[in-house]
């Protein structure tokens, strides 16, 4: 895109918190915004989302000094390839989250392989920010709000003929927590409908799946110990809502085309394959190895996805966009 570039060994000589405050890094960035999302946008996102960024390494240290230098460079940089912000609120768009990557493995004293894994920075975009994207590539024009679906209620679920339909009637008072179904209704751009719908079936299945994602080795019992997310289980046994919510956004579009993102980047929904944009202007970039060990879900979502009612004055039209 530019000659705007810096080494690896570069990079690699800076401290976390000095990356993004160096000054070809801060050049790339505004570049890159001012390329993709408007010509002087630029420098008045580069200032605002390398304080957000800078303050979560701050506040983890430990995602600060685990995770490779590069990889820190490659998430702030893809801030400006998505044109998303890490700015914190009941909606937020994205976060920052360290996954495990294995790249390679070792031979012990004992002769056994062991698997060598690298500490990485990954810039995730939660539902919430992926709908902002769909939205920008064409492929919705809004989604209204996730509805969840307790006993009490009568819901049903239909599709024929590749139309979906959902008929549903709240029936209050809800004598007991127990959330049976959640739906988000998705209009296209085209003005059709389209309906994404979980079963408590679904869930239960993903809480399986974080558990043995999120298994660690117990000495005292020789054998490993699943650990699901707190969430599936944190609403009087049952999963939180707005991790629900969550969910549902996230699985709304594993049948939709996939949208451009950054190199060091994920949607919650699936694993991107990377781009061939050299949008970081690295010479000599080490190969990213596609296989990833860590699975593991956020530690807590809740605050980052409840919805709320809007507090701001404004009328709140129950949907996204």
């Amino acid at each position: 895109m530019s000659n705007i570039a810096l080494t690896v060994e570069q990079i690699n000589a800076l401290q976390p918190l000095d990356i993004v405050k160096n000054e070809t890094v801060r050049q790339r960035f505004i570049q890159i915004y001012d390329t993709l999302w408007g010509e002087g946008e630029g420098e008045k996102a580069y200032e605002k989302e390398s304080t957000y960024f800078n303050r979560i390494l701050s506040d983890n240290e430990k995602l600060a000094t685990s995770s490779t230098r590069f990889s820190i460079f490659t998430a702030f940089i893809d801030l400006a390839v998505c044109g998303l912000s890490l700015e914190p609120g009941t909606r937020a768009l994205c976060y920052l989250q360290g996954r495990n990557y294995k790249v390679g493995e070792t031979v012990g004293s004992d002769g056994k392989k062991r698997n060598v894994y690298e500490g990485r920075l990954t810039l995730t975009v939660s539902g919430y920010g992926e709908l902002v994207l769909r939205a920008r590539c064409g492929q919705i024009k809004y989604a209204d709000n996730p509805v969840l679906v307790y006993e009490q209620d009568e819901f049903s679920f239909s599709d024929k003929d590749g139309h979906k339909s959902v008929n549903y009637t709240c029936r209050l008072p809800h004598t007991n927590n127990h959330i049976v179904a959640a739906f988000l209704r998705i209009t296209r751009s085209d003005g059709s409908v389209d309906y994404s719908v979980m079963l408590e079936e679904d869930w239960l299945r993903l809480k399986g799946y974080s558990g043995k994602n999120n298994r660690r080795w117990d000495e005292s019992t020789r054998g490993y110990v699943e650990t699901p997310n707190e969430l599936y289980t944190s609403n009087d046994g049952g999963i939180d809502t707005g991790f629900l919510c969550a969910k549902v956004i996230k699985h709304a579009f594993k049948s939709y085309p996939k949208v451009r993102i950054g190199r060091g980047t994920e949607l919650e929904t699936q694993r991107e394959e990377p781009t061939d944009d050299d949008y970081y202007g690295v010479k000599e970039e080490p190969a990213m190895p596609k296989k990833q060990e860590s699975f593991a879900e956020p530690e807590n979502l809740a605050e980052g996805v409840k919805i709320t009612p809007a507090t701001d004055g404004k009328k709140d039209d129950g949907a996204f966009f």
